[in-house]
């Protein structure tokens, strides 16, 4: 079976292709990866050089001991630059042994751009790529495919399924295509969960993970060992891709929405959360801050206060997944930078962070202590930004650091923006946040104290 990728990077390759590559080897199917350069940046020779074949280490704790594990993965057949030459990827759309597509574009790349034109390929948005080698594929006559997008937004198959009907609409391809792609593709939802640390950042660990696997790999990827698939079960798609445990287990459900809420809520709430203030705490990785016992602490009241009891009605459940959380931050060996999670910060926090909040605040008619003061620590950070060159910065205890965000965010306090205002605008947040009883006065007190060195876990 012949897999399209839209997506090279260290997720995918230490989750779906060490997946498909373990069915393999398992005896359970015979998957070939063909991996599309979704954007123009970078270039695939590393995959060329090393013929498509690489190693991911798993690094984490079982039983109370460290463990490190070795795959080998050979499942990719191909890389396509489609900004080079774009023939093999539609040669694939003419091909009937052509059944599943995935991608990891991230959050953006799921997106309608109205100024795509039909003409101008690969310059388009993804779904426009996507919408051009379907519309290639209804022609030939071939069969429909299985689409799984892993990336993190919300019923991430319905919205793509949204955009391809827009650009149907929009480039005018007529109500057949449209009947045909909405009755013989399958635009399965799904929710991903492994954290990939990637390629090694220090020289040490590098040289250890070179003598683990026995040869230098380029494209080694580290994650840790826990690893979880929910994908929506549409038609046939478990004959497509096999449940259980393969490396990661593979759940299929009718409706991924609580995993969803669980994930978002509860691991990357947390991961949120924790960041400003484990940086402001002069803390570099994950496990660096889940290891001091303060910090420990205000991690884990959160949890268990103001985020787990709010996900769903299984609160046994969640709990249970929340231990298995502070078990992987505890992971020593992903080195998981606390500035890589401070990406997009704002749009994070209004994400994973404000519907707990919200949860709390209307069942308790009171602001969460914790979600608060990390949320007090983001602003404070937001609000000292400054501009160096082209870069934003901002000057912590012990470093300075780059905050990357969307640039209305990184000038809002630049352009003389306030705390107030800030929190006050819709635009930013979808709601006013001074509507929330005690929030403003309460994060004016704590930026006082950060400012004046006072420590508020």
């Amino acid at each position: 079976m012949k897999v399209i990728q839209f997506g090279e990077g260290n997720f995918l390759r230490s989750f779906v292709d060490l997946y498909l590559d373990t069915l393999n080897k398992e005896g359970l199917g015979s998957y070939e990866i063909y991996i599309v350069k979704p954007i123009p940046n970078g270039d695939l020779l590393k995959f060329k050089k090393q013929n498509n074949k690489y190693h991911v280490v798993l690094r984490g704790r079982a039983n109370n001991k460290d463990i490190e594990e070795v795959y080998g993965v050979d499942a990719i057949k191909d890389t396509l630059n489609i900004f080079e030459n774009s023939d093999n990827f539609f040669s694939l759309a003419v091909d009937k042994e052509v059944k599943l597509l995935i991608s990891n574009t991230t959050e953006a790349g799921i997106c309608f751009d109205n100024n795509d034109t039909l003409d101008n390929f690969p310059n388009v948005t993804y779904p426009a790529k996507l919408t051009i080698w379907l519309y290639k594929r209804f022609l030939s006559g071939c069969g429909g495919i299985y689409l799984l997008p892993v990336e993190l937004i919300d019923n991430n198959a319905d919205e793509l399924l949204r955009c391809v009907e827009r650009y149907i609409d929009l480039w005018k391809l007529g109500n057949e295509f449209k009947k045909w792609n909405r009755e013989n593709n399958y635009y399965c939802n799904t929710l991903v969960d492994r954290i990939v640390s990637g390629y090694p950042k220090d020289e040490e660990t590098k040289r250890h993970i070179f003598d683990l696997i026995g040869e230098e790999d380029e494209l080694v990827s580290i994650g840790e060992p826990f690893g979880l698939w929910v994908v929506e079960d549409k038609g046939d798609i478990k004959n497509i891709i096999k449940d259980g445990h393969h490396n990661i287990d593979v759940v299929f459900s009718k409706d991924i929405s609580y995993y969803k809420k669980r994930k978002v809520r509860v691991l990357n709430g947390s991961h949120t959360n924790m960041v400003p203030i484990s940086l402001w705490l002069k803390k570099t990785y994950v496990y660096d801050a889940i290891d001091d016992p303060k910090l420990f602490k205000f991690i884990k009241d959160a949890l268990d206060d103001e985020i787990n009891p709010f996900v769903g009605e299984d609160l046994t459940a969640t709990k249970l997944f929340s231990e298995a959380v502070i078990e992987r931050f505890l992971n020593p060996f992903l080195n998981h930078q606390l500035t890589s999670i401070a990406l997009n910060s704002i749009s994070k926090w209004k994400v994973r962070v404000l519907c707990s909040f919200d949860d709390y605040y209307k069942k308790y008619k009171k602001i969460p202590t914790n979600l608060t003061i990390g949320f007090s620590y983001l602003i404070y950070l937001y609000s000292n930004i400054k501009k160096d060159h082209e870069k934003y910065i901002v000057s912590l205890p012990n470093r300075t650091i780059e905050m990357k965000d969307e640039i209305k965010y990184l000038e809002y306090f630049i352009n003389g923006g306030t705390v107030a205002s800030f929190l006050r605008d819709e635009t930013i947040w979808g709601k006013d946040l001074t509507l929330y009883d005690e929030l403003e006065a309460t994060i004016m007190n704590n930026i006082e104290r950060i400012k004046n060195g006072e420590k508020i876990i």
